[in-house]
């Protein structure tokens, strides 16, 4: 097993990249800045990816897959997002390379084999949707079209972290088109809800809902919408994002539809996206020292069994108990794995379940088979109790129910003792340097004062929460009046 994890109390973002790669998630790759997601890592991305699609397929959306490259005259159209993107994007110039004669056996890019029009690598895909749906769209029957894409984007990022932050990642974008503001608006909020849910319901993440402020808006949105978590290490992460586009996109595009009442109208734009940034929530809110640990309904395994044998004979009568729980598991909807490889001791396979998360961990030894028990483990808590084994496949669903609420509820109490409220810059810088989380301060609403305190503190605003209450007040910085509180942090 080698040696034990580096503490969350002796460096946080050691601990996570360690985790990260000794939990079998993910490694760096040959590619700068990109990672190769191992099957463990993709397992949990495909139970998240599973999730979403219903819950988007459920809401009216559909799949459709577009291409990896836009023309830079098409990412071009509109001006802000594309302004927005350009530092992060990926060109390609040339399509062909060709023996290099001066030095044999390598190869150099063609200079005859120069694009007519260079091709950005998507870091996001509002320009080559909105060109195609210039041709999907004519009349108000066509409306609204809401796609959604499965798909990996490119933003040429120079500090990477496993999921946090790759030149490459894998995410979905939603694209919708409607017929007006306020049916586009609904569209924003709905999947903005639907991320909110998703996190709290399956990934057991409690999330604040609010809006952007204009400076960390997307580029080329009038609102932005997100949930905002909070990390064990008390910085923020944006989890999900909903935009509300406006007409932006429609108008660069000129994607028109004909009225009811036979005139024409730009159409109204949302786009919405969560990524593989997801898992590097999940790790950083749950997680502990041991390693992973994850929520019963995104883990690949719920429940593992471990045979304590000597000699075949032993492992005969174990596996046969084994076999009998594997069949009744899987009929109650759990999923479960039989551990009978031979490779590798019982303790060294107790430590690796435990680091990969696995929220239960049954163990059959011989005196269980005496006294027809079983060990039941809980990764969370990691308390152990003896169970008869006729009443083990009964009791595990709630178990499983009852792990994946406290892991929510410990996440939810961390959150709410990590809001607070401030009056003063003095008290703001305190509490961000000695507790760090949610700071809920006063802002009088500029851009100029938000940069500065981001430039003095590192800070960002997160979001202005949908629920805060109204209440005056003087600006934390400033002391010019404010409407309301804001919620200010440290964030990945």
């Amino acid at each position: 097993m080698g040696k034990k994890l580096t503490s969350r109390s002796e460096d946080y973002s050691k601990w996570y990249n360690e985790l990260v790669v000794r939990a079998d998630l993910a490694e760096n790759s040959a590619v700068r800045g990109c990672m190769v997601i191992k099957p463990y890592g993709y397992a949990i991305w495909e139970k998240m990816q599973a999730e979403l699609d219903r819950m988007f397929k459920e809401t009216g959306h559909q799949n459709a897959y577009f291409p990896l490259f836009v023309p830079k005259s098409l990412f071009e159209a509109e001006e802000k997002n594309a302004e927005g993107f350009a530092k992060e994007c990926a060109v390609v110039t040339h399509y062909r390379l060709m023996n290099d004669e001066d030095n044999p056996g390598k190869l150099k890019v063609d200079p005859n084999a120069k694009l007519e029009e260079e091709l950005v690598v998507r870091p996001t895909s509002e320009a080559i949707i909105w060109n195609t749906y210039k041709n999907w769209i004519q009349s108000y029957r066509d409306l609204p079209i809401k796609i959604n894409q499965w798909a990996n984007v490119v933003r040429w990022e120079m500090r990477t972290r496993l999921f946090l932050r790759t030149a490459e990642f894998l995410w979905q974008e939603g694209h919708t088109a409607h017929a007006t503001k306020a049916e586009a608006l609904e569209e924003t909020e709905l999947m903005n809800n639907i991320y909110a849910e998703f996190a709290e319901n399956f990934m057991a993440i409690p999330v604040i809902k609010g809006a952007k402020t204009e400076n960390e808006r997307f580029a080329g949105a009038l609102e932005t919408y997100c949930i905002e978590a909070l990390m064990q290490d008390g910085k923020a992460l944006q989890a999900g994002t909903s935009h509300f586009l406006g007409q932006n996109f429609a108008k660069a595009f000129d994607v028109k539809y004909a009225t009811k009442e036979g005139g024409l109208e730009h159409v109204w734009a949302t786009s919405w996206g969560v990524s593989t940034r997801l898992m590097g929530a999940l790790i950083m809110t749950h997680s502990d020292d041991h390693g992973l640990v994850l929520p019963p309904k995104l883990a690949p395994t719920q429940v593992v069994i471990v045979p304590i044998y000597k000699g075949e004979e032993q492992l005969a009568q174990i596996s046969e108990v084994a076999d009998e729980l594997v069949k009744d598991l899987r009929a109650a909807g759990v999923s479960v794995k039989f551990d009978n490889n031979d490779n590798q001791k019982p303790g060294w396979k107790f430590a690796q379940y435990e680091l990969q998360g696995v929220p239960l961990r049954i163990a059959i030894g011989p005196k269980d088979l005496e006294k027809g028990t079983v060990e039941l483990a809980r990764r969370d808590t990691l308390s152990k109790e003896f169970v008869n084994r006729d009443e083990v496949v009964g009791k595990i669903p709630a178990l499983l129910n009852e792990i994946q609420e406290t892991l929510y509820t410990k996440a939810k109490n961390f959150r709410d003792t990590h809001i607070t409220e401030v009056e003063t810059f003095d008290e703001f810088k305190k509490q961000l340097k000695d507790k760090g989380g949610f700071i809920s301060a006063h802002w009088d609403g500029s851009p100029e004062t938000e940069n500065k305190i981001k430039e003095l503190t590192k800070a960002t605003i997160r979001c202005i929460p949908f629920d805060r209450k109204e209440e005056t007040g003087k600006c934390v910085l400033t002391g010019n009046p404010s409407e309301g509180r804001v919620l200010f942090a440290k964030a990945y």
